[in-house]
């Protein structure tokens, strides 16, 4: 019976090690996400300072997985290129190992603080980032419990002849200890947390230091296979990146395990702390891995590409570029095959928008993932036509085909902000939906849908103002406009009268229903934005609003 509770402890304090681990990396990506994807998105000018970027963005994550996959949005928008992006992961690797460094050493007497101002912070603040600082605070305290927890169970480990021998045998097997340590890291989607576990066995004397730096060379390796798993479907060039990063963690691994029995003594002349030891070899094994590959990333990213090809699409699936510089020296072909990429690019956001709606009735994620990869696509059209347009101006161009090309760009912009509301905003409120089992009132559906109906059918006429350049279609898109105004305020209305009169799906669902048609009153605003020029260049509006058409007698 005690060796069942010894057990259960010890699971608990992985489990709460885990945990802990999640938790910090979700308090920093919901407080400071947006400036970190910055931080990686301006990583561009040369290696080292990408190689920096990916340090500093992990170091605040503290999870490779995490880091990875944000490094990997960027690559699959087209805002890094194969060659930065595997400088950037260099850097990643890095990172992770600074909090491994700091909690290496005692750092128990923290614990209470942290909790105790995670706690405040999160449960009194109104502000989400400190909240979310707190939840920080929070996730690194129990850290420091679990490792504190794992340590004080594992103790007893030492005096159980059993798992002696089984760790002896182990260390004489280190390819096999190698394998386990990757294992370990792949299951839990943390090398991080597996290397703080390492270090609390081997500070408790449970293994030896030799396997213990075994193992954490095999945890590198299994953090470099946990997002390779997960990104199968995407791009080629991510695929690339997450080959290469994990190519060079292998190949980092494979040369120094034949050197481990050399490498130990050395390590341990720095700090005698066998969990130091460990900590040690961790960030020693990922500074050297960017040292050695940090100058290669272009010879690296050349040879990925040709071992990994593009693949072969069917012919009818190509999707075919317009934009070609060489038409620069015809400004006029050049407007007309951007003009027809933004239509490809308003295709697309219409999907999107009709859709949309229908993931508010399902129950599964499946509609809600492929709107999100159109929403991929949306930008990097967006800004493929965006940089084509803009070189375009710079050469020389006419006042009217100055004009047109603005106007373009302002019309891919506008639909490139409806994607983003489609897909970081509606979406995320039918997933709020379906995870708290809600349900709107009949009435309160039966708005909704009809505002959104209204919505497409704005999609639809502001397609065709951009097309035709109609002016009395451009008057029509305004108009219509402010009817939805009248009928948002007709919806919110009815909204609080049912609530007034205790309908309880309205009262469960009030929050939902007003961004709903909040957010779908903003697609309505951006859609209505190609109407201004074209009236403006007619002589139709005035400085606040449409100018009254004159009755003919």
């Amino acid at each position: 019976m005690a060796g069942q509770h010894f057990l259960l402890d010890l699971l608990a304090g992985i489990a709460l090690l885990l945990w802990s681990t999640r938790l910090v990396k979700t308090g920093i990506m919901r407080a400071f996400g947006e400036r970190l994807r910055r931080v990686i998105g301006r990583a561009t000018a040369n290696r080292v300072r990408a190689c920096l970027a990916g340090a500093g963005v992990a170091t605040a994550l503290q999870s490779s997985t995490g880091s990875t996959l944000l490094v990997m949005s960027f690559l699959e928008r087209g805002f890094l290129s194969l060659a930065m992006a595997l400088a950037v992961l260099l850097g990643t690797n890095i990172g992770t190992t600074l909090v491994v460094q700091a909690l290496s050493f005692d750092v128990s007497a923290l614990m209470p603080l942290l909790i105790l101002f995670g706690v405040v912070a999160f449960m009194l603040a109104r502000s989400p980032v400190v909240q979310n600082v707190g939840r920080v605070g929070i996730g690194l305290g129990l850290m420091i419990m679990s490792l504190g927890l794992v340590g004080q169970v594992a103790g007893p480990l030492r005096s159980n002849d059993v798992l002696v021998l089984v760790f002896q045998q182990l260390s004489d097997e280190p390819v096999l200890a190698l394998v386990i340590g990757a294992a370990l890291a792949w299951l839990v989607h943390s090398s991080v947390a597996i290397i703080l576990l390492i270090m609390s066995l081997a500070g408790a004397g449970v293994i030896d230091t030799h396997l213990a730096m075994v193992l954490a060379l095999g945890a590198n390796i299994g953090s470099g296979l946990a997002p390779l798993g997960l990104s199968l479907r995407s791009p080629i060039d991510v695929r690339r990146a997450l080959a290469g990063n994990l190519a060079t963690r292998l190949i980092g691994a494979i040369a120094v395990l034949p050197a481990i029995d050399w490498i130990a003594p050395v390590i341990a002349a720095i700090d005698a702390d066998p969990a130091r030891q460990v900590a040690n070899t961790h960030t020693a094994f990922n500074l050297v891995l960017a040292l050695a590959f940090l100058p290669l990333v272009d010879t690296t990213a050349g040879l990925l590409a040709r071992l990994m090809p593009e693949p072969e699409e069917p012919v009818a699936e190509k999707q075919l570029s317009l934009l070609d510089e060489a038409d620069f020296d015809r400004p006029s072909v050049a407007l007309v095959a951007a003009s027809r990429e933004v239509m490809h690019l308003a295709e697309i956001v219409e999907v999107m928008l009709r859709e949309a709606i229908v993931t508010f009735e399902e129950t599964d994620d499946v509609r809600r993932k492929q709107i999100s990869r159109l929403d991929t696509r949306v930008d990097q059209l967006q800004e493929s036509i965006k940089l084509y347009l803009t070189r375009l101006t710079r050469t020389a161009l006419d006042e009217d085909m100055s004009r047109k090309a603005f106007d373009l760009i302002l019309f891919t912009t506008n639909l490139e902000h409806v994607g983003d509301i489609l897909d970081k905003t509606l979406l995320e409120l039918a997933a709020k939906k379906q995870r708290l089992g809600l349900h709107f009132s009949q009435e309160g559906w039966s708005d909704i849908r009809a505002l959104h109906r209204e919505t497409v059918e704005q999609m639809r006429l502001a397609i065709t103002v951009f097309m035709t350049q109609d002016v009395e279609m451009a008057r029509r898109l305004v108009e219509v406009k402010d009817r939805i105004r009248s009928f948002e305020r007709s919806a919110a209305e009815s909204h609080i009268a049912r609530l007034r009169a205790g309908t309880l799906a309205s009262i469960e669902t009030s929050s939902l229903h007003m961004d709903i048609i909040r957010d779908l009153k903003r697609i309505i605003a951006h859609l209505t934005t190609v109407a201004y020029p074209i009236l403006e260049a007619g002589g139709e509006l005035s400085t606040s609003r449409l100018r009254k058409k004159k009755t003919v007698a």
